[in-house]
């Protein structure tokens, strides 16, 4: 067999060499393509992630805007639950209410046998010395209240005496005076008010004892009251 000419054999080697050369450059370009897609990729993903922060942020914004501005509780003492309060006992009524049964004075009380038979009929309660009349008589207290029920109808003037007595009570008054009137203007000449006025004191248990004014405080027309301590109400 006879030799390739140099011609041939040229071409051979230039063939064989141009092979490897394309296999390369499909090589690049498939591995240009995978680049390529995984940057799309990365893009892609970026974008999307783009687009969920700015929706996220859209929706803070809306709610900020919509309920104003939003501060952190503090962590305060808590405020004690306000619960309803019992209904207040009328303790003033009811004392009231009880004075009231005390003041019911009558007027059938028999005081005659309760006054000392002298001028003055003049009255102290049981356990006060008559001593205690006679200094109260020489005006041995001073006088630090007075009431005038001159011109006053009998309910009336029983009602005004049991509110004087029982604010003379809660002043702490010793010694006051009731002026109760001679009669001289009265039907018949009747010192109605006089005679009833000693039946109201009798009945009453701050009233220790009373007698007869002296003339310049009223003489005959009024009382000097000498009382104690009130009851208690409870």
């Amino acid at each position: 067999m006879s030799a390739d000419p140099p011609v041939g054999r040229a071409r051979r080697t230039r063939r064989k060499a141009a092979a490897p050369v394309a296999g390369s450059l499909q090589d690049l370009k498939a591995l240009k393509r995978r680049i390529d897609d995984a940057a799309q990729e990365q893009a892609r993903l970026e974008a999307e992630q783009r687009a969920t922060e700015a929706r996220l942020r859209r929706e803070r914004d809306l709610f900020a805007l919509s309920v104003g501005p939003v501060f952190p509780l503090q962590r305060a003492v808590r405020a004690p639950v306000p619960r309803p309060k019992p209904e207040p006992v009328p303790l003033q009524r009811q004392r009231d209410e009880q004075a009231a049964l005390r003041e019911a004075l009558s007027d059938e009380f028999d005081v005659e046998s309760l006054l000392d038979t002298d001028e003055a009929l003049s009255y102290r309660r049981s356990g006060v010395g008559i001593d205690v009349v006679r200094k109260l008589r020489r005006g041995g207290w001073a006088i630090q209240a007075h009431l005038d029920l001159h011109g006053l109808r009998r309910d009336e003037a029983r009602e005004r005496l049991a509110d004087f007595l029982r604010e003379a009570g809660r002043q702490g008054l010793r010694c006051v005076r009731v002026v109760h009137g001679k009669g001289n203007g009265s039907p018949g000449r009747q010192a109605v008010l006089k005679a009833k006025v000693r039946t109201w004191l009798v009945q009453k248990a701050e009233v220790l004892a009373f007698t007869q004014a002296r003339g310049s405080e009223g003489g005959a027309g009024a009382l000097v009251v000498l009382l104690g301590a009130p009851p208690s109400s409870v």
